[in-house]
């Protein structure tokens, strides 16, 4: 599977159109697909990028687990869903994003597109800085994850 790797700055236009950096505009192409499904993060003022398939997938995990009977779970699916938006990119490699999605989350122009595997990451640039772990507190991260999926 393609994946989305590294960090780049950018400019939204007036309109709020961004462009996509040419290494991720290839692996949407390796992907086949235009369209990405946008979303706020959920632990982060941040967006999450999905391309439409991997979107799909993730949609149909989490469905797998839910009985939308449950009044919980028909909760969660509506704030899943809250503020998602579809956009495409244009045949210059751009997506408008809504200037109300990029305000939610503190954006204003400048922003910082960050490869995250299977979606890409929409940040303000100064907060990416500001959540940034230094090595010792990685590396103490890293033993916890490992030590988690190891019980």
């Amino acid at each position: 599977m393609a994946s989305f790797i590294g960090d780049y700055s950018c400019k939204a236009d007036s309109k709020y159109r961004v462009m996509i950096p040419a290494a991720f505009r290839k692996v949407m192409a390796e992907l086949g697909q235009t369209v990405f499904v946008v979303r706020r993060n959920v632990f982060e003022a941040s967006l999450d990028m999905y391309p439409y398939k991997e979107w799909e997938a993730l949609v149909s995990g989490v469905q797998a687990k839910l009985n939308l009977f449950n009044p919980r779970h028909a909760a969660f699916m509506r704030e899943l869903y809250r503020g998602v938006q579809e956009v495409e990119m244009d045949a210059s490699g751009r997506v408008l994003l809504s200037k109300k999605i990029l305000e939610e989350v503190g954006i204003d122009k400048e922003l910082v597109l960050a490869g995250q595997d299977s979606k890409i990451g929409v940040w303000e640039p100064q907060h990416y800085e500001a959540v940034r772990v230094d090595g010792e507190d990685f590396a103490r991260l890293t033993q916890e994850v490992f030590d988690e999926q190891n019980k």
